[in-house]
């Protein structure tokens, strides 16, 4: 089965962060939630707090996940200002493995040179930043990357994580069972 890793930082959208997981483990994916902070306690934007499976600095590897999931929400400045972040958006990106941002996090894909002349989607608060946002899109796929608006379009972003990591089957049957 594949795999995902999922980055989380302090002031992650929640909705946003758990839906994607939430489906992609009802399709069997393995995701592993990393904080990049040291503590494994990682406080969203609306104050739940999720504790992640480990540490990124204790990652033996990295990079061999078949994706790499970046959240939204006021989180995404501090993964901004993370080298390991950037490096492992720029690593993914060599590798040839899929990229997932959504909302405010498709700009870390942007400062590792990865939007540019690219189709992507990304949340309001980013246009001044993202110029070629397809604002009306609600997820976009381009090569391996995946990205999508925002917390309404949490649904639609980890349905299409399931249909392009698993099968289109398994989208149809995971939407069905939930009602979507």
């Amino acid at each position: 089965m594949p795999s995902v890793l999922a980055i989380l930082a302090d002031g992650f959208e929640e909705i946003e962060t758990v839906t994607p997981i939430d489906l992609l483990r009802r399709a069997g994916v393995q995701v592993t939630t990393a904080s990049r902070s040291s503590d494994l306690h990682v406080k969203g934007r609306s104050n739940l707090v999720l504790q992640a499976d480990c540490r990124l600095e204790t990652l033996a590897a990295p990079c061999s996940f078949d994706c790499l999931f970046l959240p939204g929400g006021p989180g995404v400045k501090l993964m901004r200002e993370d080298r390991r972040v950037k490096g492992l958006v720029q690593d993914y990106a060599q590798a040839k493995k899929w990229l997932a941002a959504i909302c405010a996090a498709p700009v870390i894909l942007a400062d590792a040179g990865l939007l540019q002349g690219k189709r992507y989607t990304a949340h309001p608060s980013v246009a001044n930043e993202l110029h070629q946002i397809l604002a009306g899109m609600r997820v976009v796929v381009e090569g391996r990357v995946i990205t999508s608006r925002g917390a309404g379009t949490s649904l639609d972003f980890g349905l299409a994580l399931v249909e392009h990591l698993v099968s289109p089957a398994k989208a149809r049957e995971i939407a069905g069972a939930i009602c979507a």
